[in-house]
């Protein structure tokens, strides 16, 4: 199955999609990404004491900041009214995962919101934690699930 890509027009010219004879439906993406550190790093940032302050909660707050800013860094995205946005993290062996889930009621997705989220949080952490690890690496950003619009719910393979 053979998919154009919205955002060209017949010219090849970018453009953004018209979004106004568009139903307002439900719409939810969730996106996910982590960060590896040292385990003294790690220990830091899971005790709340970082040189920097409050790593966690700051990288919250600048992902949900993000969120709302997405239409002002990504050229053809619209700007949105976001009715939520909650960023999650989790402490694994030697890294820690942030997922961030984005929802409104609108006639287009929030799918790059969500990225944007959860990419500005882990880069949040990694500014206020370099002093502890110079070495750490962002991976695996990727939208996990979305749900609502014209094409449904998808779901990444292999996520619960």
């Amino acid at each position: 199955m053979s998919k154009s890509l919205t955002h060209i027009d017949s010219d090849g010219s970018a453009r953004m999609v018209d979004i106004g004879g568009k139903a307002e439906t439900p719409r939810v993406a969730v996106a996910s990404g982590r960060i590896t550190m040292t385990t003294e790093a790690l220990a830091t940032v899971r005790a709340g004491n970082a040189p920097k302050g409050d790593v966690l909660g700051t990288a919250r707050v600048a992902g949900i900041m993000a969120a709302k800013k997405t239409a002002d860094l990504i050229p053809m995205c619209h700007p949105l009214t976001i009715d939520a946005v909650n960023i999650d993290f989790t402490f694994e062996d030697t890294a820690i995962h942030v997922t961030a889930m984005v929802s409104l009621t609108g006639k287009t997705g929030v799918e790059m919101e969500a990225i944007i989220a959860a990419s500005i949080a882990l880069l949040t952490i990694y500014d206020m934690t370099k002093a502890l690890d110079k070495s750490m690496i962002i991976g695996g950003i990727r939208l996990i699930e979305k749900r609502g619009g014209k094409s449904g719910h998808w779901r990444a393979e292999g996520t619960e």
